[in-house]
């Protein structure tokens, strides 16, 4: 697989995870996909965590310093404004889910150090 390959899919399965936690932000309360992820034996709290680790590793695993840095904090600030807007869409504001998503930010960032020296090597050799 081609470095340009890997870049292609790493970025593509970031921005389908970031509509992904928007979309699933923004579902009533009351809807299957909702029903469904409340079947998985993990709660609120964890699901944003584990969410929004996604989102901070992803683009740190690859992209160049200052955009990983500044996904991070997009997807801080993107947490954050779903919350205020929730309360049109049914759902709860709550200021546990921001502090799970930053919690989630600063895992999914530090998961990202030791692989990305390594991926970053490789992809500079092809």
């Amino acid at each position: 697989m081609s470095a340009a390959s890997v870049r292609f899919f790493l970025r593509a399965a970031w921005l389908l995870a970031v509509i992904g936690v928007i979309v699933g932000s923004l579902l009533p309360p009351g809807s299957a996909p909702l029903r469904t992820l409340g079947l998985l034996p993990l709660n609120d709290k964890a699901i944003h965590a584990i969410s929004y680790a996604i989102l901070a590793f992803l683009p740190a695993i690859h992209e160049r310093r200052g955009f990983a840095v500044a996904a991070a904090l997009g997807a801080m600030a993107m947490g954050i404004a779903i919350e205020f807007i929730q309360p049109y869409w049914g759902r709860d504001y709550e200021v546990g889910d921001m502090v799970a998503d930053g919690v989630g930010i600063c895992i999914g960032a530090g998961a990202a150090l030791p692989i990305r020296s390594t991926l970053m090597r490789w992809l500079q050799g092809h």
